[in-house]
């Protein structure tokens, strides 16, 4: 397979189906940063995290290509053959939140992002996956989109959240309270 076509030199490409449009489209910005998104994670799982954690990131990446799958597609073809979206997705990432949570304190306040280099990275994945989630509502606005999508995108920063403190609690890590100055 050929990397470069150079049919995106003029600033457009093309979409499964055929369409062609502005790689400033939201839809682009939408998949764009789903694949940053994507791309971070496979970074959280390079890291030092459980072997459990490795595979349940290797099923988000693999949804997270099938989300791709669809917004790089045209929306007019509504017959062109789609990889199924995984719903039962969102669930297993509910177990994986309440899994770590069982041994996690309870929250009395925010909490700073940061106490190493892993908890620091899960929590910039967290934020882009925020961006990502945001960009994708706000075509959800221009075209219907499948529930999905949204709800595992949100669903997904939960988790990272809890897996930034799930592996900052296993090494011990104090996290830092946001203490807000009163006047």
């Amino acid at each position: 397979m050929k990397i470069y076509t150079k049919t995106g030199d003029l600033g457009e490409t093309g979409l499964y189906g055929g369409m062609r449009l502005s790689k400033s489209d939201l839809r682009l910005e939408a998949y764009g940063t789903l694949d940053e998104l994507n791309s971070y994670l496979g970074l959280i799982r390079a890291l030092k995290i459980s072997s459990q954690q490795q595979n349940l990131i290797i099923d988000i990446q693999t949804e997270l290509f099938t989300i791709g799958a669809h917004l790089a597609s045209s929306p007019d073809k509504n017959s062109l053959p789609l990889p199924e979206f995984n719903e039962e997705l969102v669930s297993e990432l509910e177990k994986a939140i309440d899994q770590m949570n069982k041994t996690l304190p309870d929250m009395k306040h925010f909490i700073l992002p940061g106490g190493n280099i892993i908890i620091s990275h899960i929590h910039v994945c967290r934020a882009v996956c925020r961006r990502t989630e945001r960009r994708i509502v706000k075509l959800n606005m221009e075209c219907h989109l499948h529930p999905h999508i949204i709800k595992l995108l949100n669903r997904l920063s939960d988790y990272l959240f809890v897996l930034a403190r799930k592996t900052g609690f296993d090494a011990k890590v104090v996290e830092q309270a946001w203490i807000p100055i009163k006047k």
